[in-house]
């Protein structure tokens, strides 16, 4: 029987020190990825976005935790503004 199983979650590893988190306790950040040749008939950009997953101390240690929380306190402040 193929299917959704109930209570189990997909682990992620940390992109920092490798350990193996459920995907719902891990810190997805995304980001922004920019590569370009610099040539002169040829010019290749690629603009992408990378996602990538923490455990909830090493997002803490890189900062990447409080950052999250201060860019929803925006959007949560931006929508009261409009709404």
């Amino acid at each position: 029987m193929s299917g959704n199983r109930r209570g189990r979650q997909k682990l992620e590893t940390c992109a920092s020190c490798g350990r193996a988190v459920p995907r719902g306790k891990a810190v997805e950040y995304s980001s922004r990825t920019h590569f370009t040749t610099d040539l002169k008939e040829d010019n290749v950009t690629y603009t992408g976005f990378i996602d990538q997953y923490y455990c909830i101390s090493c997002a803490k240690h890189r900062k990447i935790f409080e950052k999250l929380k201060q860019q929803a306190q925006k959007r949560k402040e931006k929508r009261e503004a409009y709404g």
